[in-house]
């Protein structure tokens, strides 16, 4: 399974990273999107993010320049029928994988790989929607996609050992570590993360710390380089809010169950950076708590 095309299915924050250090590492991405704008946007914060690691000396002009001509962009989804591995990075939204994967695979060809960038749905039941469950996995990278080492690979009950081994193959490429998860609820990463943000918004909640004093304990406490809220709203709590109810109705336990503040956070769209409030209030200079 020789892989040298990559198409990459929704241009934000996780997939722009993707195409970013896929095109560093040598392949040639295509990179779609419903909205033009986005792929615009996306090529811009690559090129930014690239001329950053000139400026650190982690790379040379001529690779950035060279990574840069390797990624093309198309606003239909059908056009990534011709690549070798396709990388759903959609909304964390089961519906609208399923869609992107019903349109898309009437196009691929018969040996492409087809994996979802999903940090909690299961990648059996994504799989079986689909003409190739053999071929499917899970392809889980971490935000910043540029900057984080991690890559989760989680194989459905169908995943067959060739697409397993070209898709480890493909992470020692790019220079990253993969993990290989069971496809359970979350899988490695979040399982273990979501639960402790979620126990930090029941703490605000109930009272028993601030925002900052809550972030400061653990920062300070446990040596963590981003305090729990913090950390959340760099996620987006409409993301943090998801994985919680996949972990909640997947596992059926009650020590799951998404705290009542995060859900009135999303409710009122305040999903934390991206919309310049959240547990922080950032549309000033400096991020101010907002309880």
């Amino acid at each position: 399974m020789a892989i040298e095309t990559v198409g990459v299915v929704g241009a934000g924050q996780m997939g722009n990273g993707i195409a970013h250090v896929f095109a560093a590492a040598g392949y040639d991405v295509l990179l779609t999107d419903i909205s033009e704008e986005a792929l615009e946007r996306a090529l811009e914060v690559i090129a930014a993010n690239l001329g950053r690691q000139v400026s650190r000396g982690k790379i040379g002009e001529e690779d950035r320049n060279a990574a840069l001509s390797r990624i093309a962009t198309t606003p239909k989804l059908t056009d990534l029928g011709r690549t070798d591995l396709v990388i759903e990075a959609a909304t964390e939204r089961e519906t609208i994988k399923q869609a992107i994967f019903e349109d898309l695979v009437p196009h691929l060809k018969p040996e492409t790989i087809l994996t979802s960038n999903t940090s909690s749905i299961s990648i059996t039941r994504l799989a079986s929607r689909t003409d190739r469950p053999e071929k499917f996995m899970g392809f889980h990278f971490m935000n910043p996609v540029p900057v984080m080492q991690l890559v989760e690979l989680i194989r459905g009950i169908a995943t067959d050992d060739a697409t397993y081994s070209a898709l480890k193959e493909v992470v020692e490429n790019l220079g990253k570590t993969a993990a290989s998860a069971e496809d359970f609820p979350a899988f490695i990463v979040n399982r273990i993360l979501m639960p402790m943000i979620n126990e930090a918004v029941y703490t605000l909640y109930e009272g028993v710390g601030s925002v900052s004093s809550i972030d400061s304990a653990m920062k300070l406490g446990t040596n963590h380089p981003m305090g729990p809220l913090e950390l959340a709203d760099f996620i987006g709590l409409d993301t943090c809010l998801a994985i919680m109810n996949v972990l909640h109705d997947g596992l059926a336990d009650t020590k799951y169950r998404p705290c009542p503040l995060l859900t009135k956070y999303v409710e009122a769209g305040w999903l934390g950076r991206k919309t310049e409030r959240g547990f922080y209030d950032y549309r000033g200079e400096v991020p101010v708590p907002t309880r």
